[in-house]
C-alpha cells in the first residue's frame, strides 16, 4: 500500500516489535480500514483475530506462544505449557494452556488452540517472570509455581506430568524448595 497512512502504520507497527493488536494500533492513530488495506496489500499478516504482523519482519520463532499472549492480555503461560517452556517435561503440549483471572472474559482464539484455567486474582500474580520471545515480552509461572500448579491439577492434566516435571527440576536445576513449599 503507497501512501502516508500506510508508511506511517507500518512504522509504528516496527516500532512496537513488528506485532500489534487492533485495539492498541486505534490507540496510536492507525485506523482499522488503514490494517485492513494494508492486509489486503500484503503489507501486514493476520495472526489471529485483531492480532496482525508486518510482512517484511522475520518469522516468529515460537509464535503460538506470542501470539497468544499477545491476544489475551493479563494471560500468563501455566502447567504444561510453562513446563515446556522450562523444559520441564518430555510432553509435547497440543495448545497452550494459559491463566486468566476468574473475572476476565474467555477469550476467542481459532489458532492456535488453547485452554484456559481460571485463576483467583492473589494466585494468578504469584509466580509471574517475565520473558522476551522473539522480541516481545510474555509472562510465565516460574519453574515452582508450575510444579506447585501441576499438583494442584494433577486431575486435569495427569499425575505423571506432575511427578516427571518435579523429577526433571530436582535433576536439572538447582532446587529452590523454600520457593517450591510456598506456591
Amino acid at each position: 500500500m503507497a501512501g502516508n497512512a500506510g508508511e506511517r502504520a507500518a512504522e509504528i507497527i516496527r516500532q512496537h516489535g513488528g506485532i500489534l493488536r487492533i485495539s492498541q494500533a486505534s490507540d496510536l492513530g492507525i485506523s482499522r480500514s488503514t490494517i485492513y488495506r494494508m492486509a489486503d496489500a500484503g503489507q501486514v499478516v493476520r495472526l489471529a483475530r485483531g492480532l496482525y504482523r508486518l510482512a517484511d519482519m522475520p518469522l516468529l520463532g515460537d509464535p503460538d506462544f506470542v501470539v497468544v499472549t499477545q491476544t489475551v492480555p493479563g494471560s500468563v503461560v501455566c502447567l504444561v505449557s510453562a513446563l515446556s517452556f522450562h523444559d520441564l517435561t518430555t510432553q509435547v503440549p497440543h495448545e497452550i494452556q494459559i491463566a486468566i483471572s476468574r473475572t476476565s472474559r474467555y477469550p476467542k482464539i481459532a489458532h492456535p488452540p488453547v485452554r484456559v484455567f481460571r485463576y483467583q486474582e492473589r494466585v494468578l500474580k504469584a509466580g509471574v517472570e517475565s520473558h522476551s520471545v522473539d522480541g516481545h515480552a510474555i509472562r510465565v509461572f516460574s519453574a515452582e509455581k508450575t510444579i506447585a500448579d501441576c499438583f494442584k491439577y494433577r486431575n486435569r492434566i495427569g499425575l505423571d506430568i506432575a511427578i516427571e516435571a518435579l523429577r526433571l527440576y530436582w535433576q536439572r536445576r538447582q532446587p529452590d524448595v523454600p520457593a517450591l513449599m510456598t506456591y
